[in-house]
């Protein structure tokens, strides 16, 4: 029975009950935040928070937790939960109001927050690599606020599936942004390059522990524009998540990504990526 948090209790999860006349059931009013937990720990939090501030006042709402709080809230669950790797996920809605769609006034929003297992891809996965279409990405224009309003990443999600791949790579205008629900990274003449932030894409905060590895291990890496023949000429092509970490691309369109397997950079950054994790989860600290 897992325990979930809604707006100030820890309750069994089929106990908690949320109003219809929630805005986010009625419109999709509210922004979400996914944090990794390794061995009980919060991965990067700080970074998360900021992140989850920013969508907040992307669709002008105030914070109503500062971010002390928030960590006390989270480690409190996670312990609730058992700890262990876990993925958290917690979401905030305008509130509950009478249907209209301008902005109520003095109602509370809603806060909700639960655990998962964490579930990467299992080893024989990523030592073959993943399937990937492109797509055109028919989402709207803030894609950088993370909103609940995920109906056009569902489709294209399963529009992916439909064609037998895992993700769907997202092309506007001629020039890739992102994944369905990841970052796009190619390596192309030994450089590492994504796409750089902006309304189109979500700052992904693994998408910045590889640019941050990538500098400290002397890999060249850039942040610039990709069009979708750069993508299909790369030499390799990974997908970055919070929860599915650094996943290569080795079909897209049904083709063979070069020889088809996972390159040599992806398994140099991986194992950085594994090695960092070792390291900083020493010096979270959980209380």
């Amino acid at each position: 029975m897992s325990i979930v948090y809604l707006n100030g209790a820890f309750i069994p999860a089929e106990k908690a009950t949320i109003s219809p006349l929630d805005r986010g059931f009625i419109f999709a009013d509210g922004i979400y935040e996914v944090i990794p937990v390794y061995r009980g720990r919060l991965f990067r939090l700080d970074d998360h928070l900021q992140r989850l501030d920013q969508s907040l006042a992307g669709i002008r709402l105030k914070q109503p937790l500062n971010h002390s709080k928030w960590k006390q809230i989270l480690l409190e669950l996670i312990d609730k939960n058992g700890g262990g790797d876990l993925s958290v996920y917690l979401q905030i809605t305008r509130g509950v109001a009478s249907r209209d769609h301008f902005f109520p006034t003095n109602i509370a929003p809603t806060i909700f927050a639960m655990v998962n297992p964490l579930k990467p891809f299992p080893d024989e996965v990523l030592k073959k690599g993943i399937a990937a279409v492109c797509l055109e990405d028919i989402r709207w224009k803030y894609c950088h606020i993370k909103s609940i309003a995920l109906l056009a990443n569902v489709l294209l999600r399963q529009q992916a599936l439909d064609k037998g791949a895992m993700e769907a790579i997202l092309v506007r205008d001629g020039k890739i942004t992102e994944g369905a629900a990841s970052n796009v990274f190619i390596v192309t003449n030994n450089q590492l390059v994504t796409t750089p932030k902006g309304p189109f894409l979500l700052p992904g905060i693994t998408r910045d522990v590889v640019l941050e590895l990538a500098k400290h291990h002397g890999i060249t890496a850039l942040e610039a524009e990709i069009s979708l023949p750069d993508l299909h000429a790369a030499d390799e092509i990974w997908l970055t998540s919070s929860t599915r970490e650094i996943v290569p691309v080795t079909t897209l369109d049904g083709s063979p990504v070069k020889s088809g397997k996972p390159g040599p950079m992806w398994e140099q950054i991986t194992q950085h990526y594994k090695h960092y994790k070792q390291d900083i989860m020493g010096l979270i600290e959980t209380t």
